[in-house]
């Protein structure tokens, strides 16, 4: 495997990360009542749709293809999404539950990549910003449950 094949295997596994996290924001929107939550989730939704776009971008720096599609994980999150939405009384906090868990471990997947010592410092760069974006929605998620 190349060295080009090798940075953007990673970025494709973070740019399939975030076609998922944006589907599952938007479906979160549909599932919440409160304004503010439709909101949030909306403004997710697009922040992660931004974040795609930047990592097309890096990857064809590479002289990579960009995937497209989802994972077949986060297919079964959202339907865990939905399931728990529909069996719970109060379907905003458990929508934000699993915000908060998705958010959780997108800060992991992010680090796991940054922490590679083969990914250029211009790339580390683009994904650390993402991240922190991450960790700043995570936090306003673990507010908005707590107002919850």
């Amino acid at each position: 495997m190349s060295y080009s094949d090798k940075i953007a295997g990673k970025l494709n596994e973070l740019l399939e990360k975030n076609y998922d996290a944006e589907k599952g924001y938007k479906l979160a929107a549909e599932k919440v009542k409160r304004e503010d939550l439709k909101r949030f989730f909306t403004q997710r939704a697009q922040e992660r749709y931004d974040f795609g776009h930047e990592l097309k971008s890096e990857i064809k720096n590479f002289g990579e293809t960009p995937d497209k599609g989802s994972s077949l994980a986060a297919d079964a999150h959202r339907s865990w999404m939905n399931l728990k939405a529909s069996l719970s009384n109060d379907k905003d906090e458990s929508v934000l539950e699993e915000a908060v868990r998705g958010e959780k471990k997108a800060v992991e997947e992010y680090e796991d990549v940054i922490n590679e010592s083969e990914i250029p410092v211009s790339t580390k760069q683009v994904l650390v910003k993402q991240k922190n974006g991450i960790v700043a929605a995570l936090n306003e998620v673990k507010a908005l449950e707590d107002q919850a």
